[in-house]
C-alpha cells in the first residue's frame, strides 16, 4: 500500500490539503484529529475533567471510535452516531490538545490508523504520522504556515459558519496549542527527517496540492 503522511501544527491547512490529494490521487483519506476529536467530544459530553488523565484514559477505553466512507467523504463514528456534526468546535480541538498527550489515548487509536494504511492507499494527516504512526510511509510532508495566517483562515473559517471568534483569541489558542503539541512527552510534533518542509503561508491550496502530488510521482506512485 501506498502512505502519504501530512503532519503540522493546527490551522495549517494539513486536513484540507489531504482530503484534495486523496480525491484527486484516488486515496483513502484517513483524518486522525477527527478520531481525537470525537473522543474530546464524549469526554466533553461526560463532563470528564481534560486534566485528569486516568479519568480520561479510562472513559476512552470504553469509547468505539471509527471511520466509514460515503460517496468518498469521511464520516467520523462515536459509538456508531456520526459526530461530523459536532467535532469542529474551538472547545473540542481545545480539548483534543489537551487530552491527546496521554498515552492510554494514543494508543486507544494507533492501532486502528496503521490497520487502515495497510488495507489502503492513504493520505493521513496529524501530528505525528509520520514520526510514529506511519514511520515508512513513502512520502512525508510537514504542513506549516506563520501564526498569523493561521489564525486568519481559522476566524475564516469560523464567520463563515456564522460563528463569533476574535482574532486576538485565536491566536492565542493556536499559540498554547503549539506549545502543549511540541513540547509533550509521547510523540510530539515535529518534523520526521525525511520529511518534506512546506510553509503555505503565502501558497494557494492548488500550489500544495500539485506539491505533493508530485512528491508522490517522485516516490514512485504513477
Amino acid at each position: 500500500m501506498f502512505q502519504v503522511a501530512i503532519d503540522g501544527p493546527a490551522g495549517a491547512g494539513k486536513s484540507t490539503i489531504a482530503k484534495k490529494v486523496a480525491r484527486e490521487m484516488g486515496f483513502i483519506y484517513a483524518d486522525t484529529g477527527a478520531m481525537y476529536r470525537a473522543m474530546a467530544l464524549s469526554c466533553l459530553r461526560c463532563g470528564i475533567d481534560k486534566g485528569d488523565e486516568q479519568a480520561v484514559t479510562e472513559h476512552c477505553n470504553t469509547l468505539t471510535v471509527s471511520l466509514n466512507y460515503e460517496n468518498g467523504e469521511q464520516q467520523v463514528l462515536l459509538n456508531g452516531e456520526n459526530v461530523n456534526a459536532f467535532i469542529r468546535t474551538e472547545e473540542v480541538g481545545n480539548t483534543t490538545s489537551a487530552i491527546s498527550v496521554y498515552r492510554g489515548v494514543r494508543e486507544k487509536l494507533l492501532d486502528l490508523q496503521r490497520k487502515l494504511a495497510g488495507d489502503y492507499n492513504v493520505v493521513m494527516d496529524g501530528r505525528d504520522i509520520g514520526t510514529n504512526v506511519l514511520t515508512g510511509a513513502q512520502v512525508k510532508v510537514y504542513l506549516t504556515a506563520s501564526v498569523e495566517t493561521r489564525a486568519k483562515r481559522r476566524y475564516d473559517e469560523l464567520m463563515a459558519r456564522g460563528e463569533k471568534g476574535s482574532m486576538e483569541d485565536i491566536e492565542r489558542d493556536i499559540r498554547e496549542r503549539d506549545e502543549r503539541d511540541m513540547n509533550r512527552e509521547i510523540a510530539p510534533l515535529k518534523q520526521a527527517e525525511d520529511a518534506c518542509y512546506l510553509d503555505s503561508s503565502d501558497m494557494t491550496i492548488d500550489e500544495v496540492t500539485e506539491k505533493i502530488k508530485s512528491l508522490m510521482r517522485e516516490a514512485g506512485w504513477k
